[in-house]
């Protein structure tokens, strides 16, 4: 695979059913969705929560039928599959950030002449650029719209007592194999 650039995947939130969540103690109790991603439940683990691995396509449902008391996804997700109509608590824990690879196959890319590659570029690097800006955009339309609504409750979260709590998750994942990978990525995300 050639990697033609990165695209926002959205900074993550928490919702839920019972409370506002201002501080990692009061996640204590709950128990979260969270997709199958190791470093995700690494986190909410360290945080205090209890998590589930339930898939996305069956999360709106569980959290109706109370399988889970919460979630976390970007404000996009939330308001795309309308999982604050069963979570009135939207919590702007911004706990993490994902992106995803805009990727190309290398047996294509190889095929392709040198003016075509940097065509392909180009036009990958504009419309990641386009992507950022559209999701934002989206991110602050559904922030606002979620605190406009009366029937949510909508709250700051205590980023620095999040990063606090889950600063073990970041050494646990130092300490692996690829450890060097994630220390650079932490300092390039610092700067």
């Amino acid at each position: 695979m050639v990697p033609l650039g990165w695209w926002d995947n959205g900074i993550r939130h928490i919702t839920n059913s019972k409370r506002p969540i201002v501080k990692p103690a009061d996640l204590k109790g709950l128990k979260i969705r969270t997709p199958p991603d190791p470093m995700t439940i690494d986190i909410f683990q360290a945080l205090g929560a209890g998590t589930e691995q339930i898939s996305f396509g069956e999360l709106y449902v569980a959290l109706q039928q109370g399988v889970v008391d919460g979630q976390e996804n970007p404000l996009v997700n939330i308001a795309s599959s309308k999982l604050f109509e069963v979570n009135r608590y939207i919590s702007l824990s911004a706990h993490k950030w994902e992106c995803s690879p805009f990727l190309m196959s290398q047996i294509t890319w190889m095929r392709l002449s040198p003016a075509d590659r940097d065509v392909i570029k180009a036009t990958a690097k504009e419309a990641g650029e386009l992507q950022r800006k559209l999701f934002l955009d989206a991110e602050t339309r559904f922030a606002n719209e979620f605190k406009a609504n009366a029937k949510l409750q909508v709250n700051e979260a205590d980023q620095a007592a999040f990063r606090e709590a889950s600063a073990k998750v970041y050494d646990t994942w130092k300490a692996k194999p690829f450890g060097d990978f994630v220390d650079r990525l932490a300092k390039s995300a610092q700067a």
